[in-house]
């Protein structure tokens, strides 16, 4: 932990010149030592006297080293007060903040009402270190560590990141608030994302990454073309199932604040010069011989920053992104993160889920409801008098499969509500819709532990995490210290690897299993109009289970790479793989090798200690873009790796990837084995849960689907993995009588 103490004053350049104060800091007077708010020790000094060994420099935190410099070189004292002009000089430059940072619900404040904070405190620290002429290290370890209610800070700090009085309850609060009772805003809806590593902001605050030698990182785009550029061909046994699950779990725990406009669209960045584009305008360059966008003379691809926002405490030190959901597995997806969208999906009888019944003639069952509120967001090219779909999450028509798979979990739902109002028929509307709720999220835990996971990061690694489902009884390894917020490399980077095995058409098939047609994966973005024929639901989920995916392999499909998005007619659209990469610049996420140490794996001096590691090729290419191996971004090269044995994934993905898990695990209180808690599932309860698999909730919740395959997350095979009925042994049905509320049969 020392190393991390190591702070000193030394010059650090930070972007362009600002307009400070010229007042110069004052060496330390040991009277005033009481008064300082962190107390940086010189660089002449650490290196005269090596025996005080960086603690010196948190004195304000260490009782009894309060030691003070004399002359030119002493220690430098930066006081809550210098911290309180700081701030106010920031604000003045960036703006009160709104008045919705001080309410307390889980509509307000916004994302973008909570980044105004974030930007204050943000130049606060750009004031400081630029004042003080602060080292790096001393900006990212050392600012965080300053109690900011001290000083002004506190005045402009959102009201959920102040302690909270919080109450026990059965059920999880829709923004995540409270699931931590030590640390309320811990995972919680619009909270800071939380990191592995530091972060490498070019400013060491705020400015994407760049190489090691300061120059510019290749474009994202060349690193897109030139490492990723499509060559189909289809993982040995996994289908597109596993893929859309994978997707579905990331909606529920992972949505960062993008900037938008008054409309609620994508901002439009390249079409301005600029010094007119918006402040969060970070365009990705496309070279003038682009093997594809020069055939449409495109010099740049929109691309925007996430909203920035503060940590805990409103904490000084470099920008951190918002996470405008809860971070738990919570089944958000389907109901919603604020009381407005839950209550707007919500029938308000029997406990069910709002459908349109557009079939029910037929004998079909329920589409999601119809988009009536802000009916273009996240849809385009939607036909006249036909709607977008309606769920928990806003992304839920991104693409047609993920629709898809909403609409399975929606009928998961509302199936799980009428059965417990069966079975307990005195049982308000409130009560069923919170504890079918409850059931339904410990019902993707369940899953995504016991089958997703084992298959994606292999069993090895499961069990070395401790992420391993138990058979029986409760799991007792909860704990409150335990930060279950989502890490930023993990995502912008880590589980983003079903990129690389999606396929370039999404394939129907019928109930024989026999294909019917595809279409292209480019045609369903956005476009889940589809969905409205009577019938094709099933042919869809069909689809899931009996298409491949793509190899997990350094290649992309050119359907999101070239046509991401595409508006009908255009011809061309963004490019997903070159996001990837820039989203992890912005979010000043480290680069490859970095994390390869941070994993524990040998550490690479040269990009040809990555033979072995990586496959030749690709080795070869990254040496010709990039000028030093540590520059190398983590995305492009993470699902690049040769899988482990028993897993999809390589070493370094499978590692982000199970500590993700672990800590969504291990820090989430209302996690469906946990015990002593009133969430707490009963063990007969517990038992049913434990029944439950991916291929029950498919065979439950389609049409007119017969058998799917034993392990329904892979390709079927008569020899390894054979189709089987949906009503056999294979697929138990959980026995929700053990719901059973038996107070009330005594009365």
């Amino acid at each position: 932990m020392l190393k991390y103490l190591m702070v000193t004053a030394t010059l650090l350049t930070l972007g362009q010149p600002v307009s400070y104060s010229n007042s110069r800091p004052t060496p330390l007077n040991p009277s005033l030592s009481a008064d300082c708010a962190l107390i940086v020790m010189s660089e002449h000094k650490r290196r005269s006297d090596t025996s005080l060994n960086g603690i010196r420099y948190f004195a304000n935190f260490i009782p009894g080293l309060k030691v003070a410099g004399t002359g030119e070189y002493g220690d430098i004292c930066i006081t809550y007060e210098d911290i309180s002009q700081a701030a106010y000089e920031a604000r003045r430059k960036i703006g009160e903040v709104p008045k919705e940072i001080y309410e307390l619900s889980s509509v307000y404040p916004e994302a973008e009402h909570i980044a105004v904070s974030a930007e204050i405190i943000q130049e606060t620290t750009r004031i400081l270190a630029h004042r003080f002429q602060l080292s790096r290290d001393t900006i990212i370890h050392a600012l965080p560590r300053i109690d900011t209610s001290k000083t002004s800070i506190k005045e402009i700090c959102p009201t959920f990141l102040k302690p909270v009085k919080c109450e026990l309850s059965r059920y999880r609060t829709l923004t995540g608030m409270c699931n931590n009772l030590e640390h309320p805003s811990w995972g919680s809806a619009r909270s800071a994302m939380v990191r592995y590593l530091p972060p490498e902001y070019a400013d060491a605050i705020q400015e994407p990454r760049k190489s090691v030698d300061g120059s510019d990182l290749p474009s994202a785009r060349i690193v897109s073309f030139m490492m990723h550029h499509d060559v189909s061909e289809h993982h040995s046994h996994i289908n597109i199932l596993l893929v859309f699950w994978g997707q579905m779990t990331d909606h529920d725990m992972t949505l960062a604040a993008q900037t938008v406009d008054h409309e609620k669209q994508d901002i439009e960045c390249c079409k301005f010069p600029p010094e007119h584009q918006h402040p969060n305008c970070m365009n990705i360059k496309v070279p003038h011989d682009d093997p594809f966008y020069k055939y449409f003379k495109r010099q740049c691809l929109d691309f925007a920053r996430i909203y920035p926002g503060p940590k805990p405490g409103c904490k000084l030190g470099p920008r951190f992104q918002i996470n405008t959901i809860s971070s738990y597995i919570d089944g958000n997806f389907v109901y919603g993160s604020t009381q407005d969208v839950a209550s707007r999906l919500r029938e308000f009888h029997g406990g069910r889920l709002k459908t349109n019944q557009v079939y029910a003639e037929l004998g079909l069952k329920d589409l999601l409801p119809m988009k009536m509120v802000e009916k273009d967001v996240g849809c385009m090219a939607r036909p006249r008098n036909v709607y977008c779909f309606d769920a928990g999450d806003e992304r839920v028509n991104e693409q047609l499969m993920l629709t898809v798979m909403h609409t399975m979990m929606m009928r998961e739902h509302n199936r799980v509500a009428d059965i417990l109002s069966h079975v307990n028929p005195h049982w308000d509307d409130e009560t069923i819709y919170q504890e079918a709720r409850h059931i339904v999220a410990a019902e993707i835990q369940h899953i995504t532990y016991s089958q997703f996971l084992p298959m994606v990061i292999g069993k090895q690694t499961v069990m070395k995490y401790g992420i391993e489902p138990l058979k029986h009884g409760y799991f007792d390894g909860y704990s409150p210290k335990v930060n279950a917020g989502i890490r930023a490399a993990f995502q912008s980077a880590a589980f983003r690897f079903g990129h690389s095995l999606l396929p370039d058409v999404i394939e129907r098939y019928n109930k024989f299993h026999e294909k019917i047609d595809s279409l292209r994966v480019s045609t369903v973005l956005r476009q889940p109009f589809n969905l409205y024929k009577p019938g094709i639901v099933d042919t869809f989920l069909l689809g899931l289970i009996n298409q491949k995916a793509n190899a997990m392999d350094p290649e992309v499909t050119t359907e999101v790479t070239n046509h991401l998005f595409e508006k009908p007619g255009e011809g061309f659209g963004m490019d997903l793989a070159a996001m990837n990469v820039q989203r992890a610049r912005e979010h000043g996420v480290p680069g490859y090798i970095k994390y390869r140490e941070y994993c524990g794996m040998p550490r690479v001096r040269n990009f040809w200690d990555l033979i072995g590691i990586l496959p030749n090729k690709t080795v070869h290419r990254y040496s010709q873009i990039y000028r030093h191996v540590e520059d190398i971004d983590l995305w492009s090269a993470a699902i690049s790796e040769y899988a482990l044995p028993g897993a999809i994934l390589g070493p370094t993905l499978s590692c982000l990837i199970a500590e993700q898990f672990a800590n969504l695990r291990r820090g989430d209180r209302f996690w469906y084995e946990n015990s002593g808690w009133p969430s707490s599932f009963t063990p007969e309860q517990l038992d049913e849960i434990r029944k439950v698999t991916v291929g029950r909730i498919v065979c439950d919740n389609s049409d007119d689907i017969a058998t799917v395959p034993l392990n329904t997350f892979m390709q079927g095979d008569p020899m390894r993995n054979p189709f089987v009925e949906c009503n056999s042994h294979h697929f138990p049905h959980m026995d929700l009588t053990k719901w059973r509320d038996t107070s009330y049969d005594k009365k």
